[in-house]
């Protein structure tokens, strides 16, 4: 080995690019005021950013916004086994819902596949000292060497965020849990599976209410699962749950304590020109969102995402195309099993413009006024201060510009399945595998 006098050569793009499965990020969520981000991974870690405060003067330099920095960061759950099925319990986080903030604390929902938690996220900036039983390690003092009563007194210590678990909602699913959704009466919440949709108070651990079930008497009549679902943001009788069909079902829950049957039902007649072996598959909704208004629906499918009016039930009052240019190769999608990807999708805060993910590390945004729609790009070196995000686009035919991505060229292992949106401002985190890059809108209209 002496007599080779070249040193070895490390592959440094590999080591950047290696990802743990544990570390990939499985849902993002604002809180309702946008200060606080957190995010779930496949590991059961929950992370939770915090919006810096602005420092007073010199606006201009440090941008329109604080930035995001880590708050906290916390094992919601452990990997666990289900003995009467002989089946692994995965650790990894499904979903992250924010509860709204009633004092100082912050409170929030977090799932996996069988049990939900409730978090206590609170801060402490102040410790007690001079107790009469303890010493100052926390040892018990012997009662014979007490002397004198003192009065202990608060003393200021360094921040310290706590995060303590406050219940735990577990036996409540059979199948694996897909959604959570907090209802606007600050009270209760729901959870949905595969087959049913159970609501919880949130002070009671032991009970849940089945508001639908699904489950046929014989599972060799299922014909479709439950995939998504959601409470209305204003009107906590209402919900929507969405089919791997590609129905939505409204319900009212003043109607039927069990809402087997839905209230209103959403679906887009199928064309039997474009039948195929993968028709069903493709029309699976993959997310369902309620507008900020109450009055729309988006759905997210494979190819496309939809806007649903809550009072035209016939069809979609808008159909953006995602990734067309995919229809043609369904069939290698489908071997890969990429074809089963569950793409989410959000709304601004005005409910104007919508965005989901898509493949190669590319997501796309829809302006409702105009129709238009732009293919962005999350990558590392967008995640410079102040670089600009690159408008993408992927050649499908016609004249080539420079900078296109062919469509045999995309990345299939790059993709962009959970985001979020601020709540009041045009800013967006976008998760990429084990990335999560945080961007605010600066562009001009007329540029997008």
């Amino acid at each position: 080995m002496g007599e080779d006098g070249e040193s070895p050569k490390i592959n440094h793009s590999f080591l950047r690019d290696y990802v743990t499965e544990a570390d990939v990020i499985s849902t993002v969520e604002f809180n309702q005021t946008g200060d606080l981000l957190a995010t779930g991974d496949k590991g059961g870690r929950v992370v939770i950013f915090q919006r810096e405060t602005e420092p007073k003067g010199e606006p201009e330099e440090l941008g329109e916004s604080g930035e995001y920095n880590v708050y906290s960061t916390f094992q919601s759950h452990e990997p666990d086994f289900d003995y009467l099925k002989s089946l692994e319990i995965e650790e990894k986080i499904n979903k992250i819902r924010w509860l709204p903030q009633q004092n100082a604390a912050h409170f929030l929902l977090s799932t996996n596949d069988k049990t939900i938690k409730l978090w206590k996220v609170s801060e402490r900036d102040k410790r007690p000292e001079g107790y009469n039983l303890k010493d100052e390690e926390g040892r018990i003092k012997d009662i014979s060497t007490v002397t004198s009563l003192r009065v202990p007194v608060l003393k200021p210590t360094d921040l310290m965020v706590e995060v303590r678990p406050r219940r735990i909602f577990a036996n409540g699913h059979t199948y694996h849990v897909n959604s959570i959704s907090v209802n606007s009466d600050g009270e209760t919440y729901l959870s949905a599976d595969d087959l049913r949709i159970n609501m919880w108070h949130l002070d009671i651990t032991d009970r849940s209410f089945n508001i639908v079930d699904i489950k046929p008497a014989n599972m060799e009549d299922l014909t479709e699962v439950i995939t998504a679902a959601e409470f209305h943001p204003h009107h906590c009788h209402l919900f929507v749950y969405s089919s791997s069909k590609g129905t939505l079902r409204l319900c009212d829950m003043r109607e039927s304590a069990l809402c087997d049957k839905h209230s209103k039902i959403f679906e887009e007649p199928e064309d039997p020109g474009n039948r195929s072996f993968f028709s069903e598959i493709i029309s699976s909704v993959s997310d369902v969102k309620f507008s900020h208004s109450g009055r729309y629906l988006l759905t997210r499918d494979y190819l496309t995402v939809k806007v649903w009016d809550l009072n035209m039930e016939k069809g979609p009052v808008e159909t953006y195309q995602v990734h067309e240019y995919l229809r043609s190769k369904l069939c290698s999608l489908y071997e890969n099993d990429c074809i089963f990807d569950k793409f989410e999708c959000v709304w601004n805060s005005t409910d104007s413009v919508i965005m989901t993910g898509a493949y190669n590390s590319f997501f796309r945004m829809f302006d409702r006024e105009t129709g238009r729609g732009v293919t962005l790009e999350a990558w590392r070196e967008s995640s410079k201060p102040r670089a600009v995000l690159r408008t993408r686009r992927v050649y499908t035919g016609g004249r080539r510009r420079r900078g296109d991505v062919g469509v045999d060229s995309l990345d299939f292992t790059k993709k962009i399945l959970h985001m979020a949106w601020h709540p009041a401002e045009n800013i967006i985190a976008i998760a990429a595998t084990n990335n999560l890059y945080i961007f605010q809108d600066r562009v001009n209209a007329e540029n997008q």
